[in-house]
Formats: C-alpha cells, sequence, structure tokens
C-alpha cells in the first residue's frame, strides 16, 4: 500500500509560493457561523468529554427524523462517525471477513481498495469507462458467492458522475437478487447540479442499504471529522461495537455544533458550484475530452493523445497547477482530476494553463 497520491500533492502545495490548487477535495467557503458559535459555546459549556459511542441522543434522533422524511421509512439508529472515511472502515471491519469480496466501479473514491485490503477483503473493480456510467451487465459478470458489498458512490469522487434512478434500480435488483448489502457513500448529497428532486438513494427502494453521509462537504468541516451512518440493525449494532475499540466517538462539542449546522440553508454554496462547474467544463472542453460531472465539485478530463496522465500532471505542477493522476482512483493512467473547489479567478487561470499545455 502506498502513500496517498492525493496528500503527496496536499503536501507538496504547502511548500509551494500560490500555487493554483485543483487537488484535493477542500470546500473554499468556510463554516457557517451558527456552527461555531454552537461549538464555542458546546466547548464553554463544558461538552468536552467522551459522547456515547454512538454520538449525542439529539443529533441522533434529528438526523433520524430527517433521513426517514427523505428516504420514505424508518431508517432506524443512527451512529455518528469520524467522518465518512471512519463509517466506511467500520463497515468494512463490520461486514468483511478475509476473503470475501467488495464490487465497485473504476475509477473509484482512494480508500475503497485499502481499507478493503486492510480488514483482509479482496476488492473486485469493475470497469465504467469511458462514460463513468453504472452498467448492471458489467457489475453481474464480477458477482461471485464470495461477493458481500456493492458499494455506490453518487455523486462520484472522482468524476462528479451522478447515477440516474434508472442505475439506481438496476443496482437495487442485482443486489437483491444476490443478497448483498449496498454502501452507499452519498457524501457530496448536497452538491447536485441537475437533479431537481434530489438524490436518487438506493434506501429508497432496497432495505439492505447503508446510507454513509456528512458535514465535511456540506458544511466545510473537513477538519471537525463528522459523518453518520443508517441501515440495517445489526450492521450498525456491529459499527456502533467496533467504534468502542477504534474512533470511541467523534468529537463531542462538534457534535452539538453540527446539530446547529443542520438548519442552516447551503443553497448559496451550491449554487455557486453549479456555475464552477460550468465554467471549468465549458474551458477545459476546448482542449479535453470530458463528462460533464453533475454533482460534488471533481470533474476528470482524459490526459491529452500520447502522454500518460502522470506525465501530463508533472507538466502541470512544473507550471504552477496541482491536479491528480487519474491512476490513484483508477487502475488506468489515462485521466486526472481536477477539484474545482476553489475561486473562479483560480480556476480560469489554472484551466487556462491547462489548455495551453494539452
Amino acid at each position: 500500500m502506498d502513500a496517498s497520491g492525493i496528500r503527496k500533492v496536499f503536501d507538496l502545495a504547502a511548500k509551494m509560493k500560490d500555487p493554483i490548487n485543483f487537488s484535493i477535495g477542500l470546500p473554499d467557503f468556510d463554516v457557517p457561523d451558527v456552527a461555531k458559535l454552537a461549538a464555542i459555546d458546546a466547548i464553554k459549556s463544558g461538552h468536552n468529554r467522551y459522547t456515547q459511542t454512538q454520538g449525542i441522543a439529539p443529533l441522533r434522533e434529528r438526523l433520524r427524523k430527517d433521513l426517514s422524511r427523505e428516504i420514505g421509512r424508518d431508517v432506524g439508529d443512527v451512529l455518528i462517525t469520524s467522518g465518512v472515511s471512519g463509517g466506511l472502515f467500520l463497515a468494512m471491519l463490520a461486514t468483511i471477513d478475509p476473503g470475501d469480496e467488495a464490487i465497485f466501479l473504476d475509477p473509484y473514491f482512494v480508500m475503497y481498495k485499502h481499507l478493503l485490503s486492510l480488514v483482509g477483503g479482496k476488492p473486485v473493480i469493475v470497469d465504467s469507462y469511458p462514460d463513468f456510467r453504472f452498467r448492471a451487465d458489467r457489475v453481474e459478470k464480477a458477482i461471485t458467492p464470495k461477493t458481500k458489498l456493492l458499494i455506490l458512490n453518487s455523486p462520484s469522487n472522482p468524476t462528479g458522475v451522478v447515477m440516474s434512478r434508472q442505475e439506481i434500480a438496476d443496482a437495487v435488483e442485482l443486489a437483491r437478487k444476490h443478497d448483498l448489502l449496498i454502501v452507499s457513500d452519498e457524501i457530496y448529497e448536497p452538491f447536485l447540479y441537475d437533479e431537481a428532486n434530489g438524490l436518487a438513494s438506493p434506501a429508497t427502494a432496497y432495505n439492505n442499504t447503508l446510507i454513509l453521509r456528512g458535514f465535511s462537504k456540506s458544511h466545510a468541516m473537513t477538519g471537525w471529522r463528522l459523518g453518520y451512518a443508517a441501515g440495517p440493525e445489526p450492521v450498525i449494532a456491529a459499527m456502533t461495537k467496533l467504534q468502542q475499540y477504534t474512533f470511541v466517538c467523534a468529537p463531542s462539542p462538534l457534535q452539538y455544533a453540527a446539530l446547529a449546522a443542520l438548519d442552516v440553508p447551503m443553497k448559496d454554496a451550491v449554487a455557486a458550484y453549479r456555475r464552477k462547474r460550468d465554467l471549468v467544463s465549458e474551458k477545459l472542453s476546448r482542449k479535453f475530452e470530458i463528462v460533464r460531472p453533475g454533482g460534488a465539485f471533481y470533474i476528470f478530463p482524459k490526459a491529452p493523445a500520447g502522454i500518460t496522465a502522470s506525465a501530463f500532471v508533472t507538466k502541470a505542477i512544473e507550471n504552477n497547477v496541482l491536479i491528480i493522476p487519474g491512476n490513484v482512483f483508477s487502475e488506468r493512467d489515462t485521466h486526472f482530476r481536477i477539484s474545482y473547489a476553489t475561486t473562479d479567478e483560480k480556476l480560469a487561470a489554472g484551466c487556462e494553463i491547462l489548455c495551453s499545455l494539452a
């Protein structure tokens, strides 16, 4: 297991003078003031000790109520996790025995492959090129008697692709047919740019779905490490037990801040990122082959013909633009990831440099 390619570039950025940094999924807006003040108040009020392993009751109850209304059924107990990354780790610890398999699409979020290896599981990676869509026939060919999990990520990191309602229905049909647990990584759920009716979640049609969401992207709380999980009672119970021996609990005062953050509308931030999506798509499409993202804040262009993505990334970094090679997220080295979570000015300047290099 190599060190994270994203973190390598992130560390590089810290040593450079004013780079155009498209490398990491770090929102460029700040935590809402309401949440900051709630965190300060919680600290001053003495909420600095361990909470229950599963998190504070007011936050769990509010999330259960909101999620149940959205999904259309009672989602059951909610577990507060140390970020969605913590939720993913607990989910795999709870469900994967040595030799068990989990399926996900290529390109994929970097942690899936390595977390599975850590717990003794086998990642089974299904190609989704060239358009990064879910194809049930490709996925079904990868299912074996050892398959336990089908991991979905919509909106996707690194592609920004949002699964359609038909694709979700196809995934649910496969999971039901083969008795799989769907792990639905929905951390970018608020960032939808073309969906008027909200995110299509498999949990609305399939009870054997583990929903993973959090506050890192929606409210810019990346350093606060707050996520949550809801799903089948035996899975949540096992994850809660395992949290006792790993993370212990999510940060105590920040759970109270997250409760306050739930009442802060973030529509302006989503609208701003929709404009950024439009800007970067328009500029890059002049020189690169792209799939227009429908959510999150990433785009995954194809490197110019005749050069690997890694080589192109090296050229970009030499020109003060930090991007991530696609082989960090993929079995291929043909594309690169841009995070457009930065200012419009830097977006425009960086895109011009990349187009000139192409």
